[in-house]
């Protein structure tokens, strides 16, 4: 069939051509991943077990701690393994897993970040009306329309990509699979699918930004009126969150809407870490080591941990 996909599976490129540093590959994407885990696990462990922090905000921060571990074990293990062995083959099923799933919690990392905005835009410009907005309910529904449109557009992009044709070479320059680096492997025309990425990036990933932005410019505008040391407060409090979304979404932008004739595989790499890496391991650094409500449920926790193992 002329359609049909002739390659029965891909070869990844764990690292630039003539680079023999496989050991330093593994050794960053251990510590990073370890490093990952941590982080979410204590801020999953504290927000679960302490009483203080059973809020709409903490709420939303476990969810995304969650999506973080899940999101980084997508990628990183698996390339780990192949830093080490050498065996950078993964069969065209295990492609199009890592794409669904990696598009997936990419996505769903943009309405969580987005409905964390707005609960602090809803906390800070509208306190009185907090309870009833961000009520349970409301949390609960927006995971689910999270999760569930994740689903959706997940499958649409991953069915439209695995349909093409991939009768010519089968290596990814990447450490994972996506579809950047499959588009230029097709001998299909990909005109579509550079189309849905486009349409799908602007509706999605451009109007979470400006959702953000606004919500942060009113944030900010509110934050002004209040006491001296307030406003400082509030800004150290907002900055690291812009700042990750702000490299979240550059980097994934960068990648995914790179004219697919293009290819630099350093530039790739280095950009594809961004936007796989380094949001789920700094996330539990930006809203612990930042935030005195995690860090005094942190010493509770383990102060009752303590006091319970003597």
């Amino acid at each position: 069939m002329a359609n049909a996909t002739m390659v029965t599976e891909f070869l990844l490129l764990g690292s630039p051509d003539g680079w023999n540093l496989s050991f330093l590959y593994f050794t960053i994407f251990l510590m990073t991943y370890l490093g990952t885990l941590l982080g979410n696990l204590l801020i999953i462990t504290v927000t679960t077990a302490d009483q203080h922090l059973h809020t709409p905000m903490y709420f939303f921060l476990r969810n995304l701690s969650i999506l973080d571990i899940c999101y980084i074990s997508i990628t990183v293990p698996n390339a780990c393994v192949n830093s080490l062995t050498g065996n950078w083959a993964i069969s065209v099923a295990g492609c199009a897993t890592q794409i669904f799933l990696v598009i997936f919690c990419a996505y769903v990392e943009y309405l969580f970040l987005t409905i964390m905005a707005w609960d602090r835009y809803v906390a800070i410009c509208q306190p009185l009306q907090y309870p009833l907005i961000m009520d349970a309910q409301f949390c609960i529904r927006m995971t689910l329309a999270s999760l569930l449109s994740g689903l959706l557009y997940a499958g649409v992009h991953t069915g439209n990509t695995l349909r093409l044709s991939f009768c010519q070479s089968n290596v990814v320059h990447q450490f994972f699979c996506d579809i950047p680096s499959l588009l230029r492997l097709s001998c299909s025309d990909t005109t579509s699918n550079m189309v849905l990425l486009l349409v799908s990036a602007v509706v999605v990933c451009v109007g979470c930004f400006l959702f953000i932005a606004i919500s942060y410019i009113r944030i900010f505008a509110a934050v002004l009126k209040f006491p001296t040391r307030a406003p400082g407060k509030a800004f150290s409090t907002c900055t690291p969150h812009i700042l990750v979304f702000f490299l979240f979404f550059s980097s994934g932008t960068a990648v995914y809407l790179r004219s697919s004739a293009t290819s630099d595989t350093l530039q790739d790499l280095v950009l594809s870490a961004f936007y796989t890496m380094v949001p789920p391991f700094l996330n539990p650094l930006i809203y612990s080591l930042r935030n005195k409500q995690v860090k005094d449920a942190v010493r509770r926790v383990m102060g009752r941990q303590l006091f319970s193992g003597k």
